[in-house]
């Protein structure tokens, strides 16, 4: 697969509040997403992390605050605008349509986004080929197992090379090693592809393993960012993150 290193502007969240009636579910949140770097975000559930990964890439207008791509507001595009402005996602669930192969599944995609159907399944072959599971093409997509269920909705993501990817919970229900496999995949998407990553996940040693800088929420506000050794040092984020976790257990 051709490398396509993004020296391109960032994509950004500036005092992002998103309130549904009285509730609000993100509170003043601000982040960046740099190209060819992978960027965390954490927090126990409810915390917004999905909402914010739905106001990044059109899902879900803000209700104040800003989205900008560089210098440019792109918080008023639709989720398929962002698309071809290459701000790509994946969702907790794989959405992969069942009715098809995992080659048309991916051209589907392609044709989406404005290619021919040849060049899409060029395309389609070529990104299989590079994550290493070229023997996945013909499969139907229904009854994949679940761990290639997720390769398949992060190829999908990475047609036609989107400067950002956001991947939504992909390592749930996944083992230690399928774990790690998808550690190795996501570093090779931003330092071979140049791709911007946000890694959203409730697997913290995964995200800290893999990011060069970490957002965590809890109650839809930023509480901590920065490297691992920043937050694994925050009292805040062991009170609101691996306090739970320790409870829990």
């Amino acid at each position: 697969m051709r490398a396509r290193v993004h020296n391109g502007p960032s994509l950004s969240a500036t005092g992002v509040t998103v309130a549904f009636g009285g509730f609000k579910a993100l509170t003043d949140v601000s982040l960046t997403i740099t190209p060819g770097a992978v960027h965390g975000l954490i927090g126990p559930n409810g915390a917004g992390k999905t909402t914010m990964v739905n106001v990044l890439t059109g899902f879900q207008a803000p209700t104040t605050g800003t989205v900008k791509l560089g210098e440019r507001n792109i918080g008023n595009l639709a989720a398929h605008a962002l698309r071809r402005e290459g701000v790509a996602r994946t969702f907790q669930a794989g959405r992969l349509f069942t009715g098809l192969d995992v080659l048309d599944n991916l051209a589907v995609t392609g044709v989406g986004l404005g290619h021919s159907r040849h060049a899409s399944e060029v395309e389609a072959l070529r990104i299989l080929d590079w994550m290493e599971v070229p023997h996945l093409a013909e499969k139907p997509a229904a009854g994949l197992p679940y761990t290639d269920e997720r390769r398949v909705g992060i190829a999908r993501a990475l047609m036609f090379a989107p400067a950002f990817l956001l991947l939504d919970e992909p390592a749930a229900g996944m083992s230690e090693t399928e774990a790690a496999d998808l550690a190795g995949l996501i570093r090779r998407v931003a330092e071979e592809l140049g791709t911007g990553v946000l890694l959203i996940e409730h697997n913290v040693e995964l995200v800290l393993s893999v990011t060069s800088h970490v957002y965590v929420l809890d109650a839809g506000q930023l509480i901590e960012e920065g490297n691992r050794a920043a937050i694994t040092a925050s009292q805040r984020v062991r009170d609101a993150y691996f306090g739970a976790d320790q409870e829990a257990a």
